[in-house]
Formats: structure tokens, C-alpha cells, sequence
């Protein structure tokens, strides 16, 4: 009877997680897809015209395509970093790549969104929201990096988890984006509350799962 309750628990246990991941890669995956068209380095996308200006300065170009560069390798990283199969089978692929996206956050991904967070769209409040993203963003990759070093690797995962739901905001706000304009929301509100839905979603959501784990881990310790 045990058995068959942990192996029911296993089975709902996987189908939650099904539902969690395959539409977080779906979307993942679609965003890079829109993305690498920027590499064509053409100024006739929507979202360059919008900032023309800004596009003609040298400093900000090169932070532009460096930082949604940096982008697309991180969300495609962070998706290898949590496969529990790699983790338990190929734990080396786990800690290369871990380093890589740490590398990438820290000295490139991080740096460059908080320079352009001070050109963000919006008003001042959605410019402090992008440098507080920029900066959480920094923090959390560090802390987590460092529980790793230190071998505190249930704090790992939490500031791991912090840090890939931070990186997630890009993948979250197309997806609130396209689902207001949908409902036919106002091109500056659709854009101001997709993006606080995004970073504070995100990050809720980042919470539960943490707790989630813990409150996992300490029943199993327990029993």
C-alpha cells in the first residue's frame, strides 16, 4: 500500500513538473527564435526604430546585442541547470555549464542591463524596476555561486531558482504582452503591467518553488 501511495505521489510529482516545463521551454525557445533576427544588425525591427537615437550611440548598440546575447545563452543554460537527469547522471555538464552562466551573468549579462536600464522605457518607476532586476540579478547569480564554492547547495538551489526566474522576466513579459494586447489593453499599460507582472510574478513564484523544496526536504530528513 506504501508503495503504491509513493509511486502515486511520483507520478503526480512528474506531472507537475511536465506542466511547469514544457511551457517554460516552449516560450523559451520562442523568444530566442524572435531574438536572433537582431543579429542581422538592421535598425528595421519595431524595437530599435522606437529608439533610433539611442541606437546610434556605439555604447549602447554594443550593450544591446551583448546583453540579449547574453540572454539567450542564459535562459538556454538555466534550462540545462535544473534537468534532474543531468544533475544525477552527467553532474559535470551541471557544473561547467553553472560556471559558464555565472560567468555570463556577472561580467556580461548583468553589467550591460544595468547600463541600459537607465535608457529603459517607461517612467522613472519602470527604469528603478530594470535596475533592480539588473542588480537582483547579480546578487542572487552570486550568492548562489558562492553556496556552491562553500558546498551549501540547498542554498545553491534557491539563489539559483531566484536567479532563473529573474532571467525568466524576458520570456514572462512577451507573454503577458501578447495576452493583453490580446484583450485589446492600451499599447503603455499593456507594456507597464506586463512588466510588473513579470518581475513580481516571477519571483512569487520563485518563492513557492523554494518553499516547496524545503518543506520536501525536511519531511524527508524527519521521517
Amino acid at each position: 500500500m506504501n508503495s503504491r501511495i509513493a509511486q502515486h505521489k511520483r507520478s503526480w510529482k512528474s506531472l507537475l513538473e511536465l506542466l511547469f516545463w514544457a511551457p517554460v521551454i516552449t516560450f523559451s525557445l520562442l523568444l530566442v527564435k524572435n531574438t536572433l533576427p537582431y543579429f542581422d544588425f538592421s535598425p528595421q525591427f519595431s524595437f530599435i526604430r522606437e529608439r533610433i537615437l539611442l541606437y546610434s550611440d556605439p555604447i549602447w548598440k554594443t550593450s544591446f546585442y551583448i546583453h540579449i546575447g547574453a540572454g539567450i545563452f542564459c535562459i538556454l543554460t538555466a534550462i540545462i541547470q535544473f534537468s534532474s537527469y543531468i544533475l544525477r547522471k552527467r553532474s559535470q555538464i551541471h557544473v561547467v555549464s553553472g560556471k559558464i552562466y555565472v560567468f555570463v551573468v556577472l561580467l556580461i549579462g548583468a553589467p550591460s542591463g544595468l547600463y541600459m536600464s537607465f535608457f529603459a522605457k517607461g517612467e522613472m518607476t519602470e527604469r528603478g524596476l530594470f535596475i533592480f532586476m539588473a542588480v537582483a540579478w547579480f546578487v542572487t547569480t552570486y550568492k548562489g555561486f558562492n553556496a556552491a564554492v562553500t558546498k551549501k547547495f540547498i542554498a545553491h538551489r534557491g539563489w539559483m531558482i531566484r536567479s532563473y526566474a529573474l532571467a525568466l522576466t524576458a520570456v514572462t513579459f512577451r507573454v503577458y504582452h501578447i495576452l493583453f494586447y490580446l484583450g485589446g489593453a492600451d499599447h503603455v499599460y499593456n507594456y507597464e503591467i506586463s512588466l510588473w507582472l513579470s518581475v513580481v510574478g516571477n519571483l512569487l513564484i520563485a518563492e513557492l518553488i523554494i518553499y516547496s523544496k524545503a518543506k520536501s526536504y525536511l519531511k524527508t530528513f524527519n521521517q
